[in-house]
């Protein structure tokens, strides 16, 4: 199983990359962060300073959308970055959740999505793509690679993952929900006659390493984590408006811990203490994250590599950055590698 860093750009950017050298230095292998131009510092101008600073990282958005630029500009800058640095970045994308909502700005639709990864990944790897209706390529890219990545939760975003993504982003760590999902992507993906294998599975979820499970440490790192279930509740609001709350096409395991939710602050997105997040309970914190100590990571990481999980990226938005960074390198990474 490889391990992934998530990061906010929050200013100083110099924190940003220090953070990343030591996940590498640790025994991640990937650096991802969020992007979203009104909230955080820009991504790729930073990526190419983590990616100057370390000799192994990959890195990449956790997640772009197709709206906030045109395709040839992500495309250009994926290349030039893997030029520069030797193919070391991953395209993670989705619909846009903060990046278009705090700009005025609806989320993408799904087509729009599946047409991004196809003209971004084609144009970045140095074939010729179709961008509002003419023809383009970018001419000096040479032996360019992308990895695409979607991030989905519906079933008609999973069908989609599974039909064109090299890689499923999957933001909570629930064993049963995972299953289902995966199971969902890989169906979608053999139906397309592709290999279901070869779609990479990515879980994102915070991770907090309590010295103890005792109850005090435990209310603790909920506490630290429970702005996630903020974060998911977002997409899931969207599934309930689109699906119904009882179509059964979306598990209730997703859908029904919303049913208080009383809309969203994007100024304390991801973030602890977000006081848009009371309505998340101590049980959805314990099925999404990764709590406690140790050993509990590692008993759960084992489930979900079980289930065919091929990375899992840390969310690292609270009090104990390093020392989360630092557990995982002496103790989770090493049971799992």
């Amino acid at each position: 199983m490889d391990f992934g860093l998530v990061l906010q750009t929050d200013p100083p950017a110099s924190r940003v990359v220090s953070l990343m050298k030591r996940a590498e230095r640790n025994g991640f292998r990937y650096g991802w962060t969020f992007d979203s131009a009104v909230l955080w510092q820009e991504p790729f101008v930073i990526y190419s300073q983590i990616l100057a600073h370390t000799p192994r990282l990959h890195v990449g958005p956790m997640v772009t959308n197709p709206g906030t630029r045109t395709w040839e500009v992500t495309a250009s800058t994926f290349a030039t970055l893997n030029d520069m640095y030797g193919n070391r970045t991953v395209c993670g994308i989705g619909r846009g959740d903060s990046a278009m909502r705090v700009a005025g700005r609806r989320p993408n639709t799904l087509a729009r999505l599946g047409e991004a990864i196809d003209v971004i990944r084609d144009l970045a790897e140095g074939r010729e793509a179709e961008v509002d209706g003419e023809p383009v390529r970018i001419p000096w890219i040479r032996d360019g690679r992308l990895p695409v990545w979607m991030a989905a939760y519906g079933p008609k975003a999973l069908a989609l993952t599974g039909r064109k993504a090299d890689g499923f982003i999957l933001q909570l760590a629930d064993p049963f929900l995972t299953e289902w999902m995966v199971k969902a992507v890989r169906q979608a993906a053999a139906d397309a006659g592709r290999d279901p294998a070869s779609v990479t599975v990515c879980v994102a979820a915070p991770a907090y390493v309590t010295a103890d499970d005792s109850p005090a440490a435990l209310a603790h790192a909920r506490d630290q984590c429970r702005w996630f279930g903020g974060m998911v509740g977002n997409h899931v609001a969207d599934l309930v408006a689109r699906y119904g709350e009882h179509s059964g096409l979306v598990p209730e395991a997703l859908t029904a811990y919303i049913k208080d939710r009383q809309g969203y602050d994007y100024s304390h997105h991801g973030r602890a203490g977000n006081p848009s997040t009371d309505f998340v309970p101590d049980e959805i914190v314990d099925r999404f994250c990764l709590l406690g100590p140790a050993e509990a990571h590692v008993d759960k990481l084992r489930h979900l590599k079980d289930l065919g999980v091929d990375q899992f990226a840390v969310y690292d938005m609270h009090d104990a950055k390093e020392a989360v960074i630092d557990a995982y390198g002496a103790e989770i990474i090493p049971a799992l590698g």
